[in-house]
């Protein structure tokens, strides 16, 4: 897989991902930038969500699951010092309807264990909760 990231003046960046999409990037106005793009590591956070999302929507439609509804939330912890990497990450999944409990902790602990190649590519612990139609999950991922 290959792309190309262009500087377009200041610290704004734009690039076209392999499929074809535009992404562009930016830092913030106190350190030279304009703010019209996402920051890289907005970016990390989102791709890591998006991989591991698409894998658990996956495995349920394997399993002739089909939630109504599927959120993700994303809080990534960084460190101090340079270069200020993420150090943790917890994903909570939030999905909604007839979802037996012990199918959703084996389609996210596939991903997060297996399939999810984004997480797969960070130096950081990835953690992970989960709530179906509202009431958080008790199973340990």
């Amino acid at each position: 897989m290959e792309t190309v990231i262009k500087w377009l003046g200041k610290m704004a960046f734009s690039g076209v991902t392999p499929s074809g999409h535009e992404i562009k990037m930016d830092a913030a106005p106190d350190i030279g930038g304009e703010n019209t793009g996402a920051r890289p590591t907005e970016l990390i956070l989102n791709a890591v969500a998006g991989c591991t999302g698409i894998d658990i929507i996956s495995i349920l439609h394997k399993m002739r699951l089909n939630p109504i509804a599927f959120h993700i939330d994303v809080k990534g912890d960084r460190a101090d010092d340079h270069p200020k990497r993420f150090t943790n990450i917890h994903i909570h999944y939030a999905l909604e309807g007839e979802l037996p409990e012990d199918k959703v902790v084996r389609a996210i602990q596939l991903s997060k264990d297996k399939y999810c190649s984004v997480a797969h590519s960070l130096n950081a612990e990835i953690t992970a909760s989960y709530s179906i139609n509202g009431v958080n999950g008790e199973k340990k991922l």
